[in-house]
């Protein structure tokens, strides 16, 4: 079959993607493109994906890690920026990207949308909360600063801290402006808070500050990296950010908010003479308040004595009493003796005479002496008379039998004696162990080791220690 005629050039694909990047690459080499942040993602690898859009087209975009350092910024979705960078087209998918190699935020308007929309998701956080906020120390032992070591900024703060109440001052300085600023400052706040108390010390009260500018200038205040530290930070921090009208959200996160540099150090020192003025007023009102206690006390204490009663009238009507007491006794006494003297001789008089009781005594003994020997006597004869009766009736033949008997019990008893009596059983080849005491030990637990031993034989006594 016969190919048609035709005068259409005809090109392989990779003719055309290669025709296609070469004109993308060379009419759009280095280019600035505007647009809207949308679909940002960062990989694990390190590199930045996204795209740029605007009310009419859409185009994708990379920063390759090597670059995302030096951007300028952090991109955020919805944030519009001016991208810098070169149009990159691939064939083999057909498609094309800007490869960014810089970012830069479109205009004021593009700042304050950022800025607005972080203000809104920190909030919602609660990182700009009142219950936060803490109160400043009266009297700071060492404020840190952190600010450029160039400038005025420092100066200002050093002169007016000087002025009002000379204090020590530890400065740390970073960039406040420009590429890496703002982690520089977060960095920063961050080793003020992570300070020990050692050689270096701790500052009591902290003050960020950096002068006036632009928004660009001032948008490392606003990054953040930055708000989240100054809200973390445990040392009561001041913020001083550009001028009067400037606002940065490190105020909101801040402790206290000082329009200027120079209004920070006014508020992270008390003034001097101030302080002499308000304690040299306490002072005359304490005075005065003691002066007037003191009068209110006096006027009481000489109201109360008023209402006591006359003690050296009561004294006197008790000395008085007891005089009239003692003059009664003294009366009494006497009258008191006689009236005993008295009884005493009327029991006297009632007595009878010894005389007489002991001549009824000594006539009673008589009679009952008499009729004690007679009685004996009497029963002496009567024993006479029954002792010769009784031994007559007695005959030698029973009287000796009877006296067998008794022998014989008795020498039996005497024999069961002997068997039972220690002697006798020492006798048999027993020992005696005594103590030291003397007393007989019974047990062997009263044994130990140098305990001296009184042995007792049949035939003697021998001594012994316990080994």
């Amino acid at each position: 079959m016969n190919e048609p005629l035709t005068n259409i050039p005809e090109y392989t694909v990779s003719e055309i993607s290669g025709a296609v990047k070469r004109t993308l690459e060379g009419a759009f080499g280095r280019v600035r493109v505007r647009g809207e942040i949308t679909d940002y993602k960062l990989y694990s690898s390190g590199h930045v994906y996204f795209s740029l859009k605007d009310e009419g087209g859409k185009i994708s975009g990379v920063v390759w890690k090597s670059t995302v350092a030096r951007l300028g910024l952090v991109p955020e979705n919805g944030v519009e920026v001016i991208a810098t960078g070169r149009i990159s087209a691939y064939g083999e998918r057909s498609s094309y990207q800007l490869t960014v190699e810089k970012m830069e935020y479109a205009g004021v308007g593009a700042l304050l949308a950022r800025i607005d929309m972080l203000r809104v998701r920190l909030a919602a956080e609660g990182l700009f909360g009142a219950e936060r906020k803490r109160a400043l120390p009266v009297l700071p032992a060492v404020i840190g600063v952190v600010t450029s070591a160039q400038g005025a900024v420092l100066q200002d703060i050093k002169t007016t801290i000087l002025r009002r109440f000379p204090r020590p001052i530890l400065v740390w300085p970073v960039p406040v402006q420009g590429e890496g600023a703002a982690e520089r400052i977060a960095a920063a706040i961050v080793g003020f808070g992570r300070l020990p108390h050692g050689t270096i010390p701790r500052p009591d009260v902290l003050i960020v500050a950096r002068g006036g500018g632009s928004l660009e200038d001032l948008m490392a205040f606003n990054e953040e990296i930055v708000v989240r530290a100054a809200a973390a930070c445990p040392i009561p921090l001041i913020s001083a950010v550009g001028h009067e009208t400037d606002h940065t959200l490190i105020d909101l996160a801040a402790d206290r908010r000082a329009p200027t540099p120079t209004a920070a150090a006014e508020l992270a020192v008390p003034s001097r003479a101030a302080l002499a003025a308000t304690v040299a007023g306490e002072a005359t009102r304490l005075t005065a308040g003691l002066r007037r206690v003191t009068q209110e006390r006096h006027f009481r204490l000489g109201r109360a004595e008023r209402g006591l009663p006359d003690l050296t009238a009561m004294m006197r009507a008790v000395h008085l009493a007891v005089e009239g007491r003692a003059g009664r006794l003294r009366l009494a006494l006497p009258n008191l003796m006689a009236a005993r003297h008295a009884a005493l001789a009327r029991a006297g008089q009632s007595l009878p005479h010894p005389s007489g009781v002991l001549h009824r005594q000594r006539a009673s003994l008589a009679l009952s002496a008499s009729q004690l020997v007679g009685g004996l006597r009497h029963a002496a004869q009567f024993r006479r008379a029954s002792g010769a009766r009784v031994l007559a009736r007695l005959s030698p033949a029973p009287l000796q039998s009877t006296l067998r008997e008794a022998r014989g019990r008795l020498e039996s008893a005497a024999a069961r004696l002997l068997s039972v009596s220690p002697d006798g059983v020492l006798a048999r080849g027993y020992v005696l162990v005594t103590g030291p005491d003397g007393h007989p030990l019974v047990s062997a637990h009263a044994l130990h080791p140098g305990l001296p031993l009184r042995l007792r034989f049949g035939d003697g006594t021998a001594s012994a220690q316990v080994v």
